[in-house]
């Protein structure tokens, strides 16, 4: 038996780069600042991956310094250097359940209300 469960809480880091794909798919990147209990520490720092009705709500909904939940599982993308041929690895949080808990932007007309969660 396996667990292989994540959950996040933090603020977007960049406007969310978006795919759409001729199969009808969307897929969202973003990264996601994940604040230590200690100020005096920098924040950690997620890269995010997000499939289907969910990646499409974060690409209509989500900005830089949006407050986001999520629950999700840890991958690895793996790749071959082109220039060296090492294999090279990054960890990715491939996201099942995103919450959209607050923005900075919540005085703008098209904001997101807090606490929004998209049907799947």
């Amino acid at each position: 038996m396996g667990l292989n469960v994540v959950h996040l809480v933090g603020r977007v880091g960049t406007d969310p780069e978006v795919r759409y794909f001729e199969s009808g798919s969307v897929k969202c990147r973003l990264t996601l600042a994940v604040n230590r209990l200690s100020k005096e520490d920098q924040p950690d720092w997620f890269n995010l991956e997000i499939w289907g009705k969910t990646a499409q709500v974060a690409a209509d909904y989500v900005r830089k310094g949006t407050l986001l939940g999520i629950k999700g599982s840890l991958k690895f993308d793996r790749w071959q250097d082109r220039t060296t041929g090492a294999e090279r690895s990054s960890p990715v949080i491939l996201v099942e359940r995103m919450d959209i808990l607050s923005s900075k932007r919540e005085t703008d007309p098209g904001a997101v209300p807090a606490g929004y969660v998209p049907e799947m």
